[in-house]
């Protein structure tokens, strides 16, 4: 059964919205890494996705990082022993966090249908690319509320599983990289049939405005 097919005409599973929920987390962090000028424009392409043009980067080490994460959060989300993505931008000099890019996982509760009533439709293709397109487009309009990044900076990607969750031998405990005196500012969320991802971003207050 193909994804769009299982997305219309039926519900979809837990193993299927992990592989929805991933991919998003994957051209998320890199649109988040072009918008905010991480790496330079000529490390980047152009990649069709949700009906909307997002910029990825070419860079190998960076694709391989990410990926070797991603396999890992895409069976976790599987499981259910995930509650929480985060993208940390560090300042590489003072090694201080700048941005706080958060990504809240829950499970949707399975629906309880009484007698005579209607289950609740599962969720269309179109209205998951829609919940899906207004978080690209606040990631793209950010540069107008977050102060600009004059340093050159390095990210981390921290994920919140399940102390039972098998993590792979080469990871390691972090700090959870908090922003004293941050703003925040919370974004969209969109929904699958098994998961909901609630989106904001934390960054550092400008002292000059302070």
């Amino acid at each position: 059964m193909s994804e769009q097919a299982q997305l219309t005409k039926g519900k979809i599973t837990l193993k299927g919205s992990a592989r929805i929920v991933t991919e998003f987390f994957m051209y998320g962090i890199n649109s988040i890494l072009f918008q905010r000028g991480i790496y330079p424009v000529e490390e980047f392409e152009v990649k069709k996705k949700y009906g909307l043009d997002i910029w990825v980067s070419n860079d190998q080490q960076v694709q391989k990082y990410l990926e070797k994460i991603m396999n890992s959060v895409e069976e976790w989300l599987s499981m259910g022993k995930i509650n929480k993505l985060v993208l940390a931008v560090n300042s590489r000099e003072a090694r201080e966090t700048l941005e706080r890019w958060q990504f809240d996982i829950q499970l949707v509760d399975e629906e309880v249908v009484t007698a005579g009533e209607q289950p609740k439709p599962p969720k269309s293709e179109k209205a998951l690319r829609l919940e899906i397109q207004a978080i690209f487009r606040q990631i793209a309009a950010s540069v107008s509320f977050l102060p600009i990044i004059e340093e050159k900076c390095t990210f981390n990607i921290l994920v919140y599983a399940d102390s039972d969750a098998e993590v792979p031998t080469t990871w390691t405990d972090s700090d959870p990289l908090h922003i004293k005196n941050a703003e925040q500012v919370r974004l969209r969320s969109f929904s699958t049939d098994a998961h909901r991802v609630e989106a904001m971003v934390a960054y550092r207050r400008d002292p000059d405005l302070c």
